[in-house]
C-alpha cells in the first residue's frame, strides 16, 4: 500500500462520519494489494489523508464544471500532487481522482468539512489552488468560475479575499489593485505594504 494510500485510511477518524466517508471503500480498493494491507492503516498523517481526499473531491467538481475534464487539467494536478506529495503519492492520488470524476459527491458537504478543520489561510491557498485548475486550459469557462466562488462561499472566504485571488486568473480593469485589495489613488507606502500583507497571506 502507498503512501497516499495510508494517508487516506489514517484520515478515517476525520473523514469516515463525514461526506468523503462514502467514497473510501470504492476508491481505496484498487490501492489496497492485499488484505493485510487493509488492517494496517497508517495513522500518521491523519489530517493530510482526510484533506487530500476532501481536496480530490473539489478537484472533480471544478474539473466537471464545464461539462469536460481535459489532459492540461489532469496534467496540473498531478503536479500539485507530485510536488506536495511525491511521485508515488501523486500516481494514487490521479487514480483515485478519475474514480471521483464517476460519481456524484455534495461538494457543499464537502466543502463545509474542509471549513471546520482547516485553517483560514490553507483555505485561501485552496482556492488559489482550484482557479490554477480551472486556467489550465487557457481558458477560464464561467461555470468553472461559478463553482469555485460556491466552494469559496462554502469554506467560510470572505467576498474580498475570494475576489482578490479571482483577479489573479481572471483579467478585469484595475484587476492589480484588487488583487492588492486597494484603489488606484494609493500610496507608494500603502502599496509597498499592500504587497507585504499579500506576501504573508500566500506564503
Amino acid at each position: 500500500m502507498g503512501k497516499f494510500a495510508k494517508w487516506i485510511g489514517g484520515g478515517l477518524g476525520w473523514a469516515f462520519f463525514g461526506p468523503i466517508g462514502g467514497l473510501l471503500g470504492f476508491t481505496l480498493g484498487s490501492l489496497f494489494e492485499s488484505v493485510a494491507d487493509k488492517a494496517v492503516l497508517d495513522q500518521r498523517g491523519t489530517t493530510t489523508g482526510a484533506y487530500a481526499m476532501s481536496l480530490l473531491v473539489l478537484v472533480a467538481a471544478v474539473m466537471k464544471a464545464d461539462g469536460k475534464v481535459l489532459r492540461t487539467e489532469l496534467e496540473y494536478v498531478k503536479k500539485y500532487f507530485v510536488q506536495s506529495f511525491g511521485h508515488e503519492s501523486a500516481e494514487e492520488a490521479m487514480i483515485m481522482l478519475r474514480n471521483i470524476l464517476k460519481q456524484h459527491v455534495s461538494v457543499r458537504d464537502v466543502a463545509l468539512q474542509i471549513k471546520q478543520n482547516l485553517d483560514y489561510s490553507s483555505r485561501l491557498q485552496l482556492i488559489h489552488f482550484l482557479f490554477g485548475i480551472s486556467i489550465a486550459d487557457g481558458i477560464i469557462h464561467p461555470a468553472e468560475i461559478k463553482t469555485i466562488e460556491l466552494i469559496a462561499s462554502y469554506i467560510g472566504i470572505s467576498t474580498k479575499d475570494k475576489n482578490s485571488i479571482k483577479y489573479m486568473f481572471v483579467p478585469k480593469t484595475d484587476s492589480a489593485y484588487k488583487i492588492l485589495e486597494i484603489n488606484r489613488n494609493a500610496t507608494d507606502e500603502e502599496v509597498k505594504k499592500a504587497y507585504r500583507n499579500m506576501a504573508v497571506k500566500y506564503h
